[in-house]
C-alpha cells in the first residue's frame, strides 16, 4: 500500500495546479509523464539492489557499500535533511470557513503530533496508519478521475461538454519577457522540477525493506506496483486535471497560497457541484498527515542505518524493546519545529524556500542511487554473478539508469535558469536552487578527507556479507507462506 499510496501527496492534490498554471495543459502532462518515466528508471534500480540486500540504511548503505562512504555519509546526511518540513495542513485548513480564526500554530502543533504518535508508537502503528490513508487517497483519486470524465464529457447537470477545450489555451504564468518557442519551452522545463516535488517520497518503498517480511518476495511486488501508481494516478491523473481547469484560471496556486485553488476543487466547483469540494480538502488533509507520517518514518531510519555503520552518533544506533531508533526518531521530530516559520509573511516565506531546498535535495538523492546502481551493476558484471540469480532484476539496464541518471543531472543543473535570464537578480531562488549541490559535495569531501575513506573498485565489492543470514530467513518465510490459503486470501495476495 505504501508503494500504491503511500507517497502521494499534496504535490499532485495542490502543487499540480502550478504547474499547471506554468506551462499549460499539454506541457504539464508530457512533463509529469516524462518525469515518471525518470523516477521509475530510479525504483526499478533501486528495487534490484534493495531485494538482493535489504539492510537498515537501504540507499545510503549502498552508496557506501558499492561506491565510496563518503558519498554514503553525504547522501544519508542530505536525505535525512529533505524529509518532509513541507507542512500544508495549515493551508488546508483555511478553506473551511471558521478555521481560520484558529491561530496557524494549533494547527501545526496538532499536526506534529499527529504524526509524531504513530511514528513513536511503532512500525506497526504507522504501517497501519500508512495503509488506511493510502486507501482513503487511492480511493479519492480514482473517485475524481472518474468525475473529471463525467464532467469533461458534460455528463454533470446543466453543463456542457469541455473536450481538451483547455489544451489550447495559453498559461497565463509563461515566460512573458522571453517571447516565442524558447519561452515556450522554457515554461515547459519548469514541469520538471515541479513534477518531482510530486513524486518525492517514492524511495522510501527501499527503506521499509528493513522492517518487512519477506522481503525479496514483497520488494519487487512493491516496486511493480510503483509502475502502475506513476502511470494511472500521476499521468492519468494529471491529464483529466488538465481537462477540466483552465490554466488560465487565477485561483490556481502560484508558488503556495492556499488549498482551495487544489485544480481538483476548481474543476469540481465550476462544475457547479458543491458539497465534494469540502470532502477533497479533507483527503488533502489527509494526504498531508501520511506525507509527514511517511517522511519521518524515512528520515529517522536513515539516521539510525547511518548511526550503525558510523556515519552518525552513536546514540542514534539505539533501540528499545520492539526495534524502534528511539533518539533518531526523536532527533528527526525536533526538527519538524522549523514549521512554525509557516507562521507570519516573513516566515513563510522562508518556509518556502526550504521546500524549494528539499525538492533539490530529493532530485540528488535519486541521482546518487541511479549512480550506486550502476557501480553495482558492472560490480556484479566483473565478478561474474549473473543477475538471473537475483530475485528481481531491473528491467532495460543499464540503459535505463543512465537516462535517468543524464534527465536528473540536468534538472538538477538548470532546476533555477530563471534567475540568470530575467532583468532583476534574485539571491534567495538561486541559493535555495543551488546550495544543496556545495553541501553535498562538502558533506563527502570533508568525510573522505576525515576518515581517509577509498573509492570501491569493482573487483573489492563485498556481494557476500549478509546474503547467508537472508537465505536462512527466506527459507523461513517460505515454509510459513506454504501453508494452504483459502480463495480470497489467494486474490488478496495477487492484488496486494
Amino acid at each position: 500500500m505504501i508503494a500504491l499510496g503511500g507517497t502521494i501527496g499534496t504535490g499532485l492534490f495542490v502543487g499540480a495546479g502550478s504547474a499547471l498554471s506554468t506551462a499549460g495543459a499539454a506541457g504539464v502532462f508530457i512533463g509529469y509523464t516524462i518525469m515518471g518515466a525518470v523516477v521509475y528508471t530510479m525504483m526499478v534500480a533501486l528495487g534490484e539492489m534493495t531485494t538482493a540486500y535489504p539492510i537498515r540504511g537501504a540507499f545510503v548503505h549502498q552508496a557506501t557499500r558499492f561506491l565510496d562512504p563518503s558519498v554514503g555519509f553525504a547522501l544519508g546526511w542530505n536525505y535525512w535533511y529533505s524529509w518532509a518540513i513541507i507542512v500544508a495542513a495549515a493551508l488546508v485548513l483555511d478553506y473551511w470557513p471558521g478555521a481560520a480564526k484558529v491561530n496557524v500554530a494549533v494547527w501545526l502543533t496538532v499536526f506534529l503530533v499527529v504524526i509524531t504518535s504513530f511514528n513513536f508508537i511503532g512500525v506497526r502503528a504507522f504501517g497501519e496508519a500508512e495503509f488506511w490513508f493510502s486507501l482513503i487517497k487511492i480511493v479519492t483519486l480514482l473517485g475524481l478521475i472518474l468525475l473529471g470524465i463525467i464532467i469533461t464529457a458534460g455528463g454533470v447537470p446543466g453543463t456542457e461538454p469541455i473536450g481538451f477545450r483547455y489544451w489550447h489555451e495559453t498559461p497565463f504564468q509563461q515566460l512573458n519577457d522571453i517571447p516565442g518557442a524558447k519561452g515556450r519551452f522554457l515554461s515547459f522545463w519548469t514541469v520538471f522540477l515541479q513534477a518531482s516535488f510530486s513524486f518525492l517520497g517514492t524511495e522510501i518503498v527501499a527503506l521499509t525493506a528493513a522492517e518487512a517480511e519477506n522481503p525479496r518476495r514483497n520488494v519487487p511486488k512493491a516496486i511493480n506496483r510503483v509502475f502502475w501508481r506513476i502511470l494511472f494516478f500521476y499521468v492519468v491523473g494529471v491529464l483529466v486535471m488538465s481537462l477540466i481547469v483552465s490554466p488560465n484560471d487565477q485561483r490556481l496556486i502560484n508558488g503556495g497560497s492556499d488549498a482551495a485553488a487544489s485544480p481538483w476543487v476548481i474543476g469540481i466547483q465550476r462544475a457547479g457541484i458543491k458539497a465534494l469540494p469540502s470532502i477533497i480538502n479533507a483527503v488533502i488533509l489527509i494526504a498531508a498527515f501520511s506525507a509527514g507520517n511517511s517522511d519521518l518514518y524515512a528520515a529517522s531510519r536513515t539516521l539510525y542505518g547511518m548511526a550503525c555503520d558510523g556515519q552518525a552518533p552513536r546514540i542514534f544506533a539505539k533501540t528499545i524493546s520492539n526495534g524502534l531508533p528511539i533518539w533518531s526518531l526523536v532527533a528527526t521530530a525536533l526538527f519538524g519545529v522549523l514549521a512554525y516559520m509557516n507562521i507570519g509573511t516573513t516566515g513563510e516565506e522562508a518556509f518556502n524556500y526550504l521546500v524549494a531546498v528539499g525538492s533539490v535535495s530529493g532530485l540528488i538523492n535519486w541521482l546518487v542511487i541511479l549512480i550506486t546502481y550502476l557501480r553495482f551493476y558492472y560490480g556484479l558484471k566483473r565478478q561474474g554473478f549473473d543477475r538471473r540469480d537475483l530475485a528481481y532484476q531491473a528491467p532495460l539496464q543499464p540503459y535505463a539508469s543512465y537516462f535517468g541518471a543524464f534527465m536528473m543531472t540536468i534538472i538538477i543543473i538548470f532546476n533555477s535558469y530563471q534567475v540568470f535570464l530575467r532583468s532583476s537578480w534574485d539571491t534567495g531562488t538561486f541559493i535555495t536552487g543551488y546550495i544543496c549541490i556545495p553541501v553535498f559535495f562538502i558533506l563527502m569531501l570533508g568525510y573522505k578527507f576525515w576518515k581517509k575513506t577509498k573509492f570501491v573498485r569493482l573487483n573489492d565489492m563485498d556481494f557476500e556479507s549478509g546474503r547467508r543470514a537472508l537465505d536462512q530467513l527466506e527459507e523461513e518465510w517460505a515454509a510459513k507462506d506454504a501453508a494452504p490459503k483459502s480463495w480470497y486470501q489467494r486474490v488478496w495476495d495477487w492484488i496486494m
